[in-house]
């Protein structure tokens, strides 16, 4: 076992995948001067060829990535903030997420691509933004937004390996947070959530980095004798709705816990998929903690305010108690 931050398992499960498939490349906006340490050591490793630089061109670079998966590449294209995404988005939609329908199944594109997320650090509206759940909507893109650096490493390998297009979203609030990570190979399968804590009185659904709030509020409620369970899904397309079903028949209350905005979240289509599916082992009504549906502020003092929080969580859990 060795210690290893969030970043670094992304370094690391990007050095091996590279090592094992000689198609894996990385591709993005200062790939190669390792801006963040998840290309460290990559360029000597396996040359300039697959590490490449791209233009401030978003969109150019995600058709260069989607041409290459369609003829057998395996592309990792790094766009180094979420909200960059943006200028990408008729390539990912329009190709990305539609050729292989498109094309009968003739065409697969096997490429991941990498989004920080990067709030709560005073980067403003333009820059601040958790868009997975725009891209839930669209069907054929697979999602991933992971909690902990053991399930990057896991998921980053997995993704790489899939052969459909993976969106990675990545919560820089876990950059230096850390796991202990086998020496042998694993990976995680998608569609598997992960009970971080078991529990019996309220079943919390936490995504990325709110898993930690998630689990700080349990721990406080349980001095109160309240226990909670803590359910990560680790990836939002699939959804392994089978598992999040089975806590709420165990509690019978539901907190969804999403940094994203609250308006047409993630945390909603769980609530909604809870309420059609689980609605008779419900004991009070579903609550969402997540963003308050405004543009983010400048301003630390009032960007902090906006966002999910241990105690909002946990007078969350108190409220379905009543």
């Amino acid at each position: 076992m060795a210690t290893r931050t969030f970043l670094q398992a992304i370094r690391d499960a990007q050095f091996e995948e590279m090592r094992r498939d000689p198609s894996v490349f990385i591709m993005g906006e200062d790939a190669r001067s390792d801006v963040f340490g998840t290309t460290s050591g990559l360029i000597a490793a396996f040359g300039d060829d697959r590490v490449r630089n791209t233009p401030i061109a978003e969109a150019g670079m995600t058709g260069v990535a989607a041409g290459a998966a369609m003829v057998g590449m395996r592309p990792i294209v790094d766009y180094t903030i979420a909200p960059f995404l943006y200028p990408a988005m008729d390539q990912i939609i329009s190709i990305v997420a539609k050729s292989r329908y498109l094309y009968g199944g003739q065409a697969s594109l096997p490429m991941v691509m990498r989004a920080n997320m990067i709030y709560g650090a005073g980067s403003a509206a333009q820059h601040s933004d958790r868009p997975y759940s725009m891209f839930m909507h669209m069907p054929g893109l697979k999602i991933m937004v992971p909690s902990s650096a053991y399930d990057m490493k896991g998921l980053m390998k997995t993704a790489i390996r899939d052969d459909d297009p993976v969106m990675s979203f990545e919560d820089v609030a876990l950059w230096s947070s850390k796991s202990e990570i086998p020496d042998e190979e694993y990976l995680i399968p998608f569609g598997r959530a992960d009970i971080k804590r078991q529990g019996s009185d309220c079943t919390i659904v936490a995504i990325g980095a709110m898993v930690a709030h998630a689990l700080g509020a349990a721990a406080e409620l349980a001095n109160d004798d309240v226990s909670v369970e803590v359910v990560d899904p680790r990836t939002l397309c699939p959804l392994d709705t089978a598992t999040i079903l089975e806590s709420v028949r165990k509690t019978g209350r539901l907190v969804v816990v999403d940094c994203a905005f609250s308006r047409c979240s993630a945390a909603s289509e769980i609530a909604a998929i809870v309420a059609e599916q689980g609605f008779g082992d419900l004991r009070a009504p579903i609550l969402r903690v997540a963003t308050a549906d405004t543009h983010i502020p400048y301003s630390p003092r009032l960007e902090a305010q906006l966002y999910p929080s241990k105690d909002k969580v946990v007078a969350a859990v108190r409220q379905t108690l009543q």
